[in-house]
């Protein structure tokens, strides 16, 4: 499905610009993006008296300093892509697939759920992303 391969690309794009555009290619202008951290991060909240850590990132500025952030923080120093692994599902305006990011050995250092929510214009209004190891 087109709309995954765009979604992985955008998160492996290094060019500030190139990913302003894949942004506002993917996401409604009101879309949001909701991420459940990884369990060590949702274990610190936690401690610190948050019953729930979900961060939620809305409209394309937003969104864009999110994919940046995950990018030059996250993927980039630990040598790691995102990929999707081949099980894209669509039932009506809503998207799953699963993902991991993948080391240069080809090796997953972790994985995730992607579940999209679909505008009428086929963009997306609404992302849930989840770390599932």
């Amino acid at each position: 499905m087109d709309l995954v391969e765009r979604y992985v690309a955008l998160w492996n794009e290094t060019d500030a610009s190139a990913r302003r555009k894949l942004i506002e290619l993917l996401w409604s202008e009101d879309g949001v993006h909701l991420l459940q951290p990884p369990r060590e991060m949702r274990d610190r909240a936690t401690a610190l008296g948050f019953d729930r850590a979900v961060l939620a990132a809305h409209g394309h500025a937003a969104i864009e300093q999110r994919v940046r952030r995950g990018h030059e923080d996250f993927l980039a120093p630990a040598g790691v892509t995102l990929a999707a692994r081949g099980n894209t599902d669509q039932l009506g305006d809503t998207v799953k697939f699963n993902w991991e990011l993948v080391d240069g050995t080809g090796q997953a250092r972790s994985t995730g759920l992607e579940i999209l929510t679909l505008a009428a214009d086929g963009r997306i209004a609404v992302d849930h992303q989840f770390f599932e190891s």
